[in-house]
C-alpha cells in the first residue's frame, strides 16, 4: 500500500512554469494555453515575485487598453503567499483557504522548487480517504 503523502514536497508540481515580469500579457497567457494551466509565477531569476492567472487576465482586459502588449507585471498579483517544501499538507491547505488562494509556490531558501494547486490537494485528499483507481476501500 502507498504511504499517504505528509509534506508539500510530496505533492507540488515542479519545475513550475515562470516568466518574467517584463514578458506580455500575450506570451504569459500563450503559454498557460500550451502548458494547459491557469496560472504563470512571474520570477525575477530564481525568486518569485508575483503569479499571473486567468482571472487576473480577464480583470485586467476591463481595466487597461491593449493588454496584451502590457507587461505581466502591470496586472500580476504581488502579494505572493508562499510557503517551503517541508510544510505539512494541511498547514498549506489552510494556508490556501485562509488567503482565499488557488496556487501556493513552494520557495526553499529564495529559490522557486515547486507548486501546489487545488488539484494537488484534491489528489491527497483523495488518497486520505483510500480512493485509488476508481474504487474506495472499505
Amino acid at each position: 500500500m502507498e504511504e499517504i503523502p505528509k509534506t508539500v514536497r510530496e505533492i507540488m508540481s515542479s519545475p513550475v512554469i515562470t516568466v518574467t515580469s517584463d514578458t506580455t500579457v500575450r506570451d504569459a497567457l500563450l503559454t498557460m494555453h500550451e502548458k494547459n494551466i491557469g496560472a504563470v509565477v512571474v520570477v525575477s531569476g530564481d525568486e518569485p515575485v508575483g503569479i499571473i492567472t486567468e482571472r487576473d487576465i480577464l480583470r485586467g482586459m476591463v481595466l487597461y487598453e491593449n493588454l496584451p502588449d502590457q507587461p505581466v507585471s502591470r496586472i500580476m498579483s504581488r502579494k505572493l503567499v508562499t510557503c517551503p517544501p517541508d510544510t505539512p499538507i494541511l498547514r498549506a491547505f489552510i494556508m490556501m483557504h485562509e488567503n482565499r488562494i488557488r496556487r501556493l509556490p513552494v520557495v526553499d531558501e529564495g529559490k522557486l522548487v515547486g507548486i501546489v494547486t487545488e488539484r494537488d490537494l484534491l489528489y491527497w485528499i483523495l488518497k486520505l480517504v483510500g480512493y485509488e483507481s476508481g474504487e474506495q476501500k472499505t
